[in-house]
């Protein structure tokens, strides 16, 4: 007895997508993987700071996706389950390579906003884009990967909570204590550069 393939929606949900991939469908892997492949790739690589092995991460995470479509709730958006993979495998590689996180320089321009850009800053501008990567060095692990998730990819809290595993409060906390390191050294470094430059931190 062979089973019926129900018809392919307009749009096809990501349950929709995944129930096909436990099928073997390879095609509905492969819209999955362009559907999320720049997330997945900008948090890999906002972790290691590495460009080949945030490719490695994406290719594993999408491996993950196959070989646990089982697994994987339909019922619910794939994001999550992949930013919480795609977290996970980061941070495996860092500590095979001992290699340190650092945010993309997309990061400054969500969290700094010039209100009187002129070219002549450009070189100021470097300098504080140097200031944030080095206080988003100093900060504890659990905190960089909320600021990644939260600025670089505009996930909400109870979004990061469900990614990290975490209550929602313990995620509310860790932003706003990462995020006043990151205030304290931005505006440390603006009254000495910058003073045109207005900070949005909220």
């Amino acid at each position: 007895m062979t089973t019926q393939r129900l018809p392919r929606p307009d749009s096809p949900s990501d349950g929709w997508l995944v129930t096909r991939v436990r099928d073997g469908d390879l095609d509905a892997l492969g819209e999955l993987y362009e559907r999320y492949k720049t997330q997945v790739y900008r948090t890999a690589l906002a972790i290691t700071r590495d460009e080949r092995d945030a490719e490695d991460i994406l290719q594993e995470t999408f491996l993950r996706v196959y070989r646990y479509a089982g697994r994987i709730d339909d019922t619910v958006p794939l994001g999550p389950w992949l930013y919480r993979v795609t977290v996970n495998l980061a941070y495996g590689w860092i500590g095979r390579a001992r290699r340190w996180f650092n945010l993309l320089s997309s990061m400054l321009d969500r969290l700094v906003l010039p209100a009187l850009w002129r070219p002549e800053k450009a070189a100021e501008e470097q300098e504080l884009r140097q200031t944030l990567q080095r206080a988003i060095d100093g900060l504890a692990p659990g905190q960089r990967v909320v600021v990644v998730l939260h600025y670089l990819e505009g996930l909400s809290l109870k979004e990061i909570a469900c990614v990290m595993g975490i209550p929602e409060g313990t995620v509310k906390s860790r932003l706003y204590y990462a995020r006043e390191r990151l205030r304290k050294a931005i505006l440390e470094e603006e009254r000495r550069l910058v003073p045109e430059v207005a900070y949005d931190f909220t």
